[in-house]
């Protein structure tokens, strides 16, 4: 069939058509690839913004070897793009040709239009290539600048160093991470190997300082001006620092407030006898961590519920000291005040501090701690030496170094901070491992003295338990206490009489702490159930004039067999509920004895009920003109023993335990009086130190004095054996069965006791 004139005229018509797509493609492409190539490469020759990263014109020039790579790829692929063109318009035109070689040629558009579109194409490909090796030429000569003011080719390569080891790993890391905590980019990192680099070597220390950098030395500056500590009486200020909103506060306030009198008096006479002394003033952050909404704190609900106050008690007294002595501090109960107080930067801690540490000493807790750890970064490892742990059970050295910790079994949850062990502060002195806090104890003035000797209430007691949970299963020694004593506690409750409290217990609800100083102050038994462990209750009742009894533990409790001290990181063995009152104070104001023994329970109630009161003043010894000849008849020698017994026919003397149990003799060189009594199977008696505190003692156990001295040391009476000097002691505070020297060879009361309970001696039933 022979095509009409029209139908030809529709098909020349719609010839164009079927080169339109093709033509679209191929320009398309084309158009794509520059926009491309020009996109990759705008930002090589843009200047620097005002606003950019300190890293951004530096990481775009020092990408050279990157961007040549980058270059040639982009050059082979416009080859390989341009040889598809070339075959896709020669089999485009044999095609099209092939399709309209039976039409008349008047009829066809010229046949070089396909060609001459394939030639702007090709005409395009290669301006974009040569646009490519102009790039690279240009990039070229901007490395060679660079390399002539910045020293070498690479600068950003990683640096082989080996005394910075890490380096390597810590870029890689950096490369994975960096965006994990916005801290980093705070510093200026922006992702390139640069960034990374500077970061590494300027605010961490991983990698070596680089060349390249401009490390201009940084002024000198001057120190800050010294500033004398100035003791401080007034607490208004301490008082608006430790804040409001937290029951723990105000409890801290309230005993700041009480006890300001006393602080104030204190510091007069510490200021007194350091007039002359020049302090300076530390700038100090106190960070109570358990306090803070992040640890939980467990501590504040429970305030006025009977919960525990020691660690509170503890703190108040740490914070006013330091008010007291004249420092700058600051006081932080929050992750808020923390991140104020120390400048750490923006984001979740991974990144150190870079400037100097703020404060000179940072006191704090394992809470605290462990919060510092995360805000900080791996400024805590450079600042740690500033930092002071308030540990109130205390931190052994095979628990605080994590490395040997954790191969030797040690490791627990608290410890493994490898700090010096004197950084660790306990409340009571625990091991010489750790340094020894405390707290403050309230000292009575002549006044509370006499009101206490006019008010004491001989059969009155106080139980140590503010939680009904203490009293459960104690009924049985309570009732045996019940038949000689009249029996107080201060049981918190709601509406309820607590049912663990025995009916024949007077209970009065928890009381303000004034309150209950009152009750002390007119009970002479304070009683402990065993728990809490190492408490500030048992010395105020101590100091206000009562005995503290005690349960002794079999076996002692431990972190190996006892839940409560499970996961603290010491191995101490806990012999009662309050070590350092049975150990360093003892008897006759602390009694330890086993109350699952109802006789000995028994027997020691009744010896409580015939010691004197602690604070009426004690008969001067020896009585006021006693002759010579009989302070020298005062002790007499035990047959085959250079023991000395008290010569009941003498003189008859009032004294608790019975003089009649007093057995004198001298310990060796470098023993104390604890060793000494033992060695004779006897136990040191620290009530009977006035009956031997007399130069007539000396000659009775055939020391011959070439001198008398009297003066304040823990060791005397005593005989020093470099001067031959007969030493005796002046402050009866002083008199102490622990201690020894190896100059000297102590004076020993020691007593015998019965088989089997120390707390009684032989003749005192």
């Amino acid at each position: 069939m022979t095509p009409t004139a029209g139908d030809l005229s529709t098909m020349v018509r719609r010839c164009p058509v079927t080169f339109k797509p093709f033509r679209i493609f191929v320009v398309g492409v084309g158009f794509f690839s520059l926009c491309f190539l020009m996109t990759s490469f705008g930002g090589q020759f843009s200047a620097k913004r005002p606003g950019d990263s300190p890293f951004t014109v530096r990481a775009e020039v020092l990408g050279g070897q990157e961007s040549r790579g980058v270059l040639r790829k982009i050059s082979d692929t416009l080859e390989v793009i341009m040889k598809r063109m070339d075959a896709l318009s020669k089999l485009g035109n044999a095609t099209d040709s092939h399709r309209l070689e039976d039409f008349p040629s008047d009829t066809l558009p010229s046949q070089q239009e396909p060609v001459g579109l394939v030639e702007r194409i090709q005409a395009i490909a290669q301006n974009m290539s040569d646009m490519a090796v102009r790039v690279e030429q240009i990039l070229q000569r901007s490395i060679t600048t660079n390399r002539a003011k910045d020293g070498a080719f690479g600068q950003c390569e990683i640096p082989k160093d080996p005394r910075y080891p890490d380096c390597t790993s810590k870029m890689d890391w950096m490369r994975a991470r960096w965006t994990s905590d916005p801290c980093y980019a705070f510093y200026g990192v922006d992702g390139s190997d640069c960034s990374f680099l500077v970061y590494l070597s300027e605010v961490e220390w991983f990698c070596p300082p680089l060349v390249w950098r401009n490390q201009t030395s940084t002024p000198t500056l001057k120190p800050l001006a010294r500033k004398e500590a100035v003791f401080q009486s007034d607490i208004g200020a301490l008082l608006e620092q430790v804040g409001t909103g937290k029951e723990s506060l105000s409890f801290m306030k309230r005993r700041i407030r009480r006890l300001a009198a006393q602080w104030a008096s204190a510091a007069r006479r510490l200021d007194e006898k350091l007039r002359s002394h020049w302090r300076d003033q530390k700038k100090i952050l106190v960070h109570i961590g358990f306090l803070t909404e992040e640890s939980g704190d467990v501590f504040s609900p429970k305030v006025l519920k009977g919960g525990p106050l020691g660690e509170m008690v503890q703190w108040a007294d740490i914070v006013t000291a330091l008010h007291v002595l004249g420092h700058n501090v600051k006081i932080s109960v929050s992750l808020k005040e923390l991140h104020g107080f120390l400048g750490v930067p923006p984001g979740r801690g991974s990144c150190p501090l870079t400037g100097a540490l703020p404060f000179d000493l940072i006191y704090t807790d394992y809470h605290g701690l462990q919060q510092m750890k995360q805000h900080m970064g791996l400024s805590l490892r450079k600042h740690k030496c500033h930092i002071r742990v308030i540990d109130t059970f205390g931190t052994e050295p095979a628990y605080n170094h994590e490395e040997y910790a954790t191969l030797h079994g040690y490791r627990t949850n608290w410890g493994y901070w490898n700090l010096h062990g004197q950084q660790y502060m306990t409340m009571f002195p625990h091991t010489p491992d750790n340094s020894f806090m405390g707290f403050v104890a309230e000292e009575l003035n002549e006044t509370e003295r006499l009101y206490i000797q006019r008010n004491k209430v001989n059969n009155m007691a106080v139980v140590y338990g503010k939680d009904a949970s203490m009293w459960k299963d104690k009924e049985k020694f309570l009732a045996v206490l019940n038949r000689y004593m009249e029996i107080h506690g201060t049981v918190y409750y709601e509406a309820q009489r607590p049912p663990e409290v025995p009916a024949f217990v007077k209970n009065h609800g928890l009381l303000p702490q004034q309150e209950l100083q009152q009750l002390l102050r007119k009970a002479k038994l304070f009683i402990g159930f065993g728990f809490p462990y190492e408490g500030p209750a048992p010395l105020e009742a101590i100091a206000n004039g009562c005995i503290f009894l005690q349960p002794k533990f079999n076996p002692a409790r431990s972190s190996l067999n006892h839940e409560f001290f499970r996961g603290k990181p010491t191995s101490r063995k806990v012999s009662s509920q309050h070590p350092y009152a049975e150990q360093y104070i003892g008897k006759p104001h602390v009694i330890t004895i086993d109350y699952n023994n109802s006789e000995e329970f028994d027997a020691a109630i009744r010896e409580i009920m015939k010691i004197n009161d602690f604070c009426s003043p004690e008969v001067p010894f020896p009585p006021v003109n006693s002759s010579e000849a009989l302070l020298e008849r005062l002790f007499i020698r035990q047959p085959d023993s250079r023991v000395l017994s008290w010569a009941s026919s003498s003189m008859s003397f009032p004294a608790w335990p019975p003089l009649a149990a007093l057995r004198l003799l001298t310990s060796l060189q470098g023993q104390s009086c604890v060793e000494a009594c033992q060695s004779k199977g006897l136990i040191c008696e620290p009530a009977f130190y006035r009956f031997i505190n007399i130069k007539e003692a000396f000659s009775a156990l055939g020391f011959q004095c070439e001198g008398v001295e009297s003066e304040m040391n823990h060791l005397f009476p005593a005989f020093s054996t470099e001067h031959g000097e007969c030493c005796l002691q002046v402050d009866p505070l002083l008199f102490s069965c622990a201690g020894s020297s190896a100059k000297h060879q102590r004076l020993c009361p020691c007593r015998d006791h019965r088989e089997g309970q120390v707390a009684l001696c032989k003749e005192c039933l």
